[in-house]
């Protein structure tokens, strides 16, 4: 098997570069060891809970005992399956803040401001704002990722936007446009009662063509010659075979897998690598350091009226509702039910938001399971920019196994105020005139915990990832010891050898990060091409002019 481009892994970025790439005319191979999407456990949006915690999805990962969170090991899906974590996720759309991008540039990732990024965003979606306004001429009108709203039908989507405003916090119309900051709709991939997918949006249509095939295999390390990427050597059927690639290898494995990949290939670590006998190729520190994630809490409030979705969580309602997203492709199964958003400022001296909210209209776990309590409903909080940094690592020098994952979570104090920052805010904004006709008594944390000795042991034992790993392959210039890959994804000091994907973060980005994953593989595509990066935009974001003195 051989190919002009070789790339190993079908997720959000991978699935983006085998279209791009393959519509240019280059012959492009994608090693996946996952199979395939096809179901309703995936193409159906409110069926989100089952794919992440199903063995035949995802790749089951969990972190080493995180002595912060009181020694639990965490849940840390990724998607093995056609799409990647795309068709495991909860397809919440976030680009992320202009800031983010240009905090990257000075990070040494030269060519990723926001004004580089912009028109990436823009040319790989098409968007839908679903009658609820937006910024237009930020967004994009006919890229392959369709972008939508959902009807956002139950009254406390709108009460949560409103209580917000109640608060004294911003209105947003688009937080993917111009202003970021404040309450408005929030944004999915779903596509005519359908999950998204990039799988959907890119790869399917790219296998279409003549020169783009799907591989099924694991990847068990990259063959180097001379310092020069050849191929990929993977495992199927028991047998290892070559897969060869006469311009580049390109590993879009994952922020877990592609640092693992690397190292088995000999590019990581000198002394890690030599623990586990594996030959040194490339001393490269930061192969699988600077591993970064988004935690939240689910603040959870009893609700007094029948409104919530927990009158469909029985056998009968779950069926009714399958049954007419089978039929129709509409009802509450066509919405992954994350409809209202927000993104706030944790104090004054912030300069954009760094707390994310998802409001829930139902008190359930991300495991499917619902609060004991009955109808209520949550928001999912967190802090978007934690100085926390953890590690991938080699379990051992086989393929099959497992790396060692350490998020190191809340090993900064900072960590702990943000998240009793983000409790109290929630708690006032939860108090708001505006919930008053739905609220009942506090769920979760619950009323008596108040002091910050309560709240810590509160966000100890639940605490939970929101699944956004990255940063383990991060992009910086060359003479950065640290850096894993130059500005056009180039793994430093070996040749014909890329990676991207979200391990290529220097930072981790607001909000989910979908977006910006397929976002690198849609610019990334344009440096493996060697064309001239899209022209860049001149659009700058809203900034509250009150930042320095005020919170809101």
């Amino acid at each position: 098997m051989e190919a002009d481009f070789v790339i190993v892994g079908a997720g959000s970025a991978g699935c983006a570069m085998a279209y791009r790439l393959s519509e240019a005319g280059a012959s492009v191979l994608v090693i996946e060891h996952g199979g395939t999407d096809v179901g309703p456990f995936i193409q159906m949006p409110a069926a989100l809970s089952y794919p992440m915690n199903m063995s035949r999805y995802d790749w089951g990962y969990l972190s080493e005992p995180e002595p912060n969170l009181n020694n639990r090991r965490l849940v840390c899906p990724r998607g093995k399956v056609i799409g990647g974590s795309s068709s495991i996720n909860g397809m919440v759309y976030v680009r992320g803040h202009a800031m983010d991008f240009d905090t990257w540039a000075e990070m040494g990732a030269d060519g990723w401001s926001y004004a580089d990024v912009l028109p990436y965003f823009k040319r790989m979606e098409t968007w839908h704002d679903g009658g609820h306004g937006g910024d237009p001429a930020w967004r994009g009108s006919d890229g392959p990722l369709h972008v939508t709203r959902g009807p956002r039908c139950n009254p406390l989507f709108r009460a949560f936007v409103e209580a917000g405003r109640q608060a004294g916090y911003e209105l947003t119309g688009d937080y993917n446009g111009e202003k970021q900051e404040g309450f408005g709709p929030m944004e999915q991939t779903v596509w005519k009662g359908r999950r998204w997918s990039a799988a959907n949006a890119y790869l399917k249509p790219a296998l279409k063509r003549d020169n783009c095939e799907v591989v099924r295999g694991l990847a068990a390390r990259v063959v180097l010659d001379e310092g020069r990427a050849t191929g990929v050597e993977i495992i199927r059927g028991g047998k290892t075979e070559t897969v060869r690639a006469r311009r580049e290898v390109i590993i879009a494995a994952s922020s877990i897998n592609s640092p693992k990949l690397l190292m088995l290939s000999g590019i990581g670590p000198a002394a890690h690598l030599a623990e586990h006998g594996v030959p040194v190729l490339a001393d490269r520190p930061g192969v699988g350091a600077n591993l970064q994630d988004h935690l939240e809490l689910y603040i959870q409030q009893a609700a007094i009226q029948p409104v919530t979705l927990y009158k469909y969580w029985n056998l009968v309602g779950k069926a009714a509702i399958g049954a007419q997203w089978l039929f129709t492709g509409t009802g509450l199964g066509a919405s992954n039910q994350f409809e209202s958003a927000a993104f706030i400022r944790s104090q004054p001296g912030v300069p954009y938001p760094d707390i994310q909210y998802h409001f829930l209209p139902i008190a359930v776990r991300y495991d499917g399971k619902a609060a004991a309590e009955g109808h209520g409903f949550q928001a999912h909080v967190g802090p978007m920019r934690s100085p926390s940094r953890g590690t991938v690592s080699l379990r051992s020098a086989q393929a099959q196994d497992a790396p060692v994952i350490r998020f190191n979570y809340m090993s900064h104090e900072k960590d702990w105020a943000d998240f009793r920052t983000c409790i109290r805010l929630t708690r006032e904004i939860f108090g708001q005139e505006a919930f008053k006709p739905y609220a009942g008594k506090e769920i979760q944390p619950g009323a008596a915990v108040q002091s910050d000795e309560e709240l810590n042991a509160f966000i100890a034992e639940h605490a939970e990832s929101a699944y956004h790993p990255c940063g383990t392959c991060r992009m910086g210039r060359a003479d950065d010891r640290n850096a894993v890959v130059d500005g056009q994804g180039r793994v430093i000091g070996v040749e014909r050898l890329r990676v991207a994907d979200s391990s290529i973060f220097p930072q981790i980005t607001n909000g989910n990060l979908n977006a910006p994953s397929i976002m690198v593989g849609e610019k990334m595509s344009d440096h493996i091409l060697g064309r001239d990066p899209l022209p860049r935009a001149n659009d700058r974001p809203w900034i509250s002019p009150r930042w320095e003195a005020a919170q809101r």
